[in-house]
């Protein structure tokens, strides 16, 4: 019921207290975006400019732009989608990684369908 008091009432006429604010503040502030806004853009131009300028080709090119994706994909759940900030995050982690295992069987099913369903 502690939550409800914080939220009902006080010398703050309704607002709640103390770290319930700073919490709240601070889950999604300007300087969390800013920041993840600036590494996802950073992110983005790294493998264009290396591919587009072709300072690294082949194998290599594709290691960058996969590294870097995987990296702009932490950015948007760290900066973004605030999954390390919440009460349970288990709970969020649990159903991100059931999303990844759904979008992969999604992806590597098709890629395999369209490489062995070859009509002779």
């Amino acid at each position: 019921m502690a939550q409800h008091s914080v939220h009902s009432g006080g010398a703050n006429g309704g607002h709640g207290g103390g770290a319930h604010d700073s919490q709240h503040e601070a889950h999604g502030s300007f300087k969390s975006y800013l920041t993840g806004f600036l590494l996802s853009i950073v992110l983005t131009i790294i493998p264009l400019v290396v591919v587009l300028n072709h300072w690294v080709e082949g194998t290599g090119a594709m290691v960058i732009m996969l590294g870097t994706a995987v990296l702009q994909f932490v950015v948007q759940l760290v900066f973004f989608m605030h999954l390390r900030e919440e009460k349970k995050p288990r709970w969020n982690l649990m159903a991100l990684i059931l999303g990844l295992i759904i979008l992969l069987t999604i992806v590597i099913g098709s890629i395999w369908i369209m490489t062995y369903n070859q009509v002779a």
